[in-house]
């Protein structure tokens, strides 16, 4: 990539379009969809933030912060940024074993991995995480954000807190069942489906935040004996924190080293995704590496405000796009509506009760599980149900983290086999069955001298065909004089592949054999220029 290829993929889209030029009417277009935005952003960061282990202002704060750098410093024209529901369970995790300060510390190492990862042009790699790791993954999260709600909305008492575990946690619940809250099962119901209403029949009208208003109103005016962000979250603060260093350890640093890791994976593959949706929305073109420096930006800026982890949110990008949004202005001004609420009327979060949060979080939970994709996916090979149903497995059951790594690992070593079997190593000198390769004479093969032996390989010769090729010519029977390897087919060859060709040549003069290989590819003539063979041809 030349000096000015470079320059143009880590400039921010915002720059770009303000170069274009701005007018009047693009700001009225932006504002319209950052207020829309924000009236969706409003309850639902509460609620994630909630349901993180967190209280409610460090949702808005990260909202705000987060939400105003990704939209500046990123490379999409449409991204909107915040708290999402995939970081729920990874939040949860990290407070509970390392404290708040822990998820500050991970959340500034996981921006720093970002902006790393931007810059080292690591963007594009979004592109080989396997589609049923993702939709694995993103299921089991749903699963785990719509079971950390049921006490809110059932209004259930459970004595010495809910269990992180998922079994210990429904088993929590059943014993439980007793002591549910008709009043808080009421106002969780009927946000429930007022929610669903209103998506059937009013498409446009800001759901969450209707639910949320009419039931604040009602526990307030009618004094509901239901639990509230008020009677839960005493003495919140109001304003902006003033930024602040977390306190800082080698020994915490060590601790929470996974945990960055994996809020920056989320972080970055989210981001990337909502960014590819957006594309095909608007018919625009993002700027991955871009995008991840920005997203690393704003992840460091949110937790130095005490914030939380923070990503592209596809939903709320989608709802900027469809309210007319156009350029990253309204990302930027949809965190500063946030900031105002902040500000001016952040007091009228007391009365909002727990349980409307929770069925908030349940419609967040069914429009993150994919199901029709997940559904999909069954209906695939096994080299694909196998990691959908790991990754979901053991994202429910296990760790987030654990299904990442497991399931990547899984679709891969599949994936590798899938490809092994493409791979064909056949002889082209008997009697002509063989087919032909392209500008191959149909009489060569007369031609050749009584023991000679051809083998042709079509395909990639990695690791994963390697010994298959040795096992190939091994089978050959009394040792030819000649052999001759034809790899005009193969368009790749790995440190595998390499090694099994040397070991085929060395193998053959101990018998006496001569190796011709003959129509090799640039690639795979490299990768045998850097060997062994290289070293004696003098290559």
């Amino acid at each position: 990539m030349d000096r000015n290829a470079r320059l143009v993929a880590f400039t921010p889209k915002l720059i770009t379009v303000l170069r274009e030029g701005y007018c009047a009417e693009r700001l009225r277009r932006d504002c319209i969809a950052g207020l829309t935005v924000a009236i969706v952003a409003l309850p639902l960061a509460m609620a994630l933030a909630i349901a993180s282990g967190a209280s409610p202002d460090k949702g808005l704060v990260t909202a705000v912060i987060a939400g105003f750098l990704i939209s500046a410093l990123g490379g999409s024209r449409v991204q909107v940024g915040g708290p999402t529901g995939a970081f729920v369970v990874v939040v949860f995790g990290v407070i509970a074993q390392h404290g708040y300060d822990g998820l500050l510390l991970a959340t500034l190492m996981a921006g720093l991995m970002l902006i790393i990862a931007g810059y080292s042009g690591l963007g594009g790699l979004v592109r080989f995480i396997p589609q049923p790791v993702v939709v694995g993954f993103t299921a089991g999260i749903a699963v785990i954000i719509a079971s950390s709600q049921v006490k809110d909305f059932f209004g259930l008492r459970i004595e010495g807190g809910v269990p992180a575990d998922f079994i210990p946690k429904w088993q929590a619940y059943f014993s439980a069942l007793g002591s549910v809250h008709i009043l808080s099962l009421a106002i969780g119901a009927g946000s429930l489906a007022l929610i669903i209403i209103l998506r059937k029949w009013a498409p446009r009208a800001p759901g969450f935040l209707i639910a949320v208003i009419l039931t604040a109103a009602m526990a307030a005016l009618l004094q509901l004996p239901v639990e509230t962000i008020g009677s839960r979250f005493a003495n919140l603060p109001t304003g902006l924190p003033v930024p602040s260093f977390p306190d800082l350890s080698l020994a915490k640093l060590q601790a929470v080293v996974p945990s960055a890791f994996t809020i920056a994976f989320l972080a970055g593959i989210e981001a990337l995704l909502s960014a590819v949706v957006a594309d095909g929305m608007i018919g625009s073109r993002h700027r991955s590496n871009q995008e991840l420096v920005g997203q690393g930006v704003a992840n460091i800026a949110s937790a130095l405000f005490g914030g939380l982890p923070a990503t592209g949110a596809i939903a709320r990008t989608a709802t900027n796009i469809k309210a007319g949004a156009i350029t990253p202005v309204a990302g930027m001004m949809h965190a500063l509506f946030l900031l105002l609420f902040i500000l001016f009327a952040s007091d009228l979060m007391a009365f909002v009760p727990l349980a409307t949060l929770a069925a908030i979080l349940f419609v967040v939970a069914w429009g993150m599980s994919e199901h029709h994709r997940f559904i999909q996916l069954l209906r695939m090979p096994n080299g694909d149900r196998g990691p959908l149903l790991l990754t979901f497995g053991l994202t429910v059951l296990v760790d987030l983290t654990v299904a990442i790594g497991v399931g990547v690992t899984l679709a891969s070593l599949l994936f590798m086999m899938r490809m092994s079997r493409t791979v064909e190593i056949a002889s082209d000198s008997g009697n002509g069955a063989a087919p032909l390769g392209e500008g191959e004479d149909i009489h060569q093969r007369d031609a050749l001298p009584p023991g000679v032996e051809v083998f042709r390989v079509d395909g990639p010769v990695f690791f994963g065909v390697a010994n298959e090729l040795l096992d190939t010519l091994r089978r050959v029977g009394p040792a030819p004089k000649v052999i001759i390897l034809r790899l005009r087919q193969v368009p790749l060859l790995d440190a595998s592949g390499v090694s099994a060709i040397e070991e085929i040549v060395r193998q053959a003069a101990s018998a006496g054999t001569q190796i011709i290989i003959s129509g090799i590819q640039a690639q795979p003539m490299a990768m045998l220029k850097r060997g062994t063979l290289g070293e004696r041809t003098g290559a």
